[in-house]
Formats: structure tokens, sequence, C-alpha cells
């Protein structure tokens, strides 16, 4: 669909947390006992479509997935920045944050071989604000091109590491590499992808996106995540469900 079929994006739109969906619900209780439950499940009577994959044509229904703006060097000092949506944090202790690099013709991206070599590398959250600026960078340019520049975003030093971080990022990590683990592909046994394991060194964040507390508030960080192609979502309407997290520290795992 052509963008100048879409209707304007509200920046001016208030997010704030509302009641969970159903807080009536109780232990046992049958999906189809709500009214949109209900309506949830009728659509199972459309049947399904089971994908083989062995291909790559497959959709992604993993969605919304968080996105690593990664800056990094290379031996030679340019500076790469480039977008993963292969992107999670992995453990608390130590902290540790993925991303997953793919092998293209048996060519890596930049900014795997610039990880490799200097050992480090930033990682930039992405918030809605600057998302354009985010997503030019996402072009296939040589090595000698600097994202930067097609970006308009602008660079300050790292405390522990040779790349620098984003100052339009309100939060933001310096890393060193962790691990790097091949993934092969079951038949081949070629790795058709690398995971890059970062050790988070330093964490910057701007107090305006903090609770009172301390802890991030995502209505004020205003993340930006992907759901495929060129399509991409902020928040929609967030809300809280009484209880205990679902896992990280304190919750259950």
């Amino acid at each position: 669909m052509s963008s100048t079929a879409l209707p304007p994006f509200d920046v001016n739109t208030q997010i704030t947390y509302v009641e969970n969906p159903h807080p009536g619900w109780s232990p046992g209780q049958k999906t189809e006992s709500t009214p949109d439950g209900k309506e949830w499940q009728e659509g199972e009577k459309e049947g399904w479509k089971v994908m083989y994959t062995d291909n790559d044509e497959n959709p992604i229904g993993i969605v919304p997935r968080p996105i690593a703006f990664v800056s990094s060097v290379s031996e030679t000092g340019e500076e790469n920045l480039a977008p993963f949506s292969w992107f999670s944090m992995i453990a608390h202790n130590p902290p540790l944050v993925s991303i997953t690099c793919l092998n293209r013709d048996g060519k890596p991206k930049d900014t795997l071989s610039n990880i490799r070599l200097s050992k480090s590398f930033a990682v930039n959250i992405i918030s809605q604000p600057f998302v354009e600026q985010v997503h030019i960078t996402a072009i296939d340019s040589p090595p000698e091109v600097s994202e930067w520049d097609l970006s308009g975003l602008t660079k300050v030093p790292s405390i522990h590491i040779k790349a620098p971080r984003i100052k339009e990022s309100a939060f933001s990590m310096e890393c060193e590499l962790f691990q790097v683990i091949d993934i092969p592909h079951p038949d081949t046994g070629v790795a058709t992808s690398f995971m890059v394991l970062g050790l988070v060194k330093y964490i910057h964040v701007q107090n305006a996106v903090l609770h009172e507390d301390g802890v991030v508030d995502p209505t004020k960080l205003k993340p930006v995540a992907q759901l495929g192609d060129i399509s991409y979502s902020t928040f929609g309407v967030p809300f809280r469900i009484p209880g205990r997290e679902m896992d990280g520290p304190g919750g259950r795992k």
C-alpha cells in the first residue's frame, strides 16, 4: 500500500496504561468465555495453513520484534550503523544481549566483521521521533559509505568502547563481544547466520524516560518494533495484569 493512501501519524497521541482486557478472569476459565475470546476462537473455522520451513517464503508471525540499532567501527576506522530485528536480552546476570547477522552468499554483514575485530559494539534503542532516520540505514551500502551521514543522527563518544552511541537514542548499551555462535544449516552444515552475544558494560538512559523509581517507562521511551517488510509499530494500548512478572529478575522462570 502506498504511504500516500494511509492516514497521517498522530505524533501528539498520548499513551497511558489501561486495565487488563479481562480483569474478572479466573484460573481455568476458557478463552471462549469472554466476548472477544469467543470471536477469536471463531477464526479456527477458517482452517489452518501448514507450511514447510525449508524455504525462504514463510511469513514471520513473531511480531512485534524489538530492534537493535547497532553502531560499530571497522579496523580502518569506518563507522557503521545497522538495524537488527533479530535481537533480544537473553540473560540478566551477566547482562547479555544478542543480535543475529545473516550470512548472505558467504558475505557476513559489515557489523559482524567490525564486532569480530573490535570486540565491541553499541546497541541503541529506537524511538518513534527518529524512526525514518533508522530506516534509511537498512540499505545495502558499501563499507566506505557512512550510514551516519545518511541518517543525520548524532554521534556521542562511548565510555568503554570505540564505537560511538547515538545521541538521539534515549537508551543505549555499550557492549563487549562475549561470543559469536555460528548457526549452521542442518542439511549443508554451512553457517546461514551468526548470533552475536554482547556483554553489557554501560547503559546510558535519559532521565526523561524514567519512572520515579528509576525504571524505564515504555510510554515515554516510545520504542519502535518491526512487524515485517517495511512495517513498524509503536505502542497501541499498553495494559498491566496484576501478579508476578512472567520472567526476569524476581519473576517466574
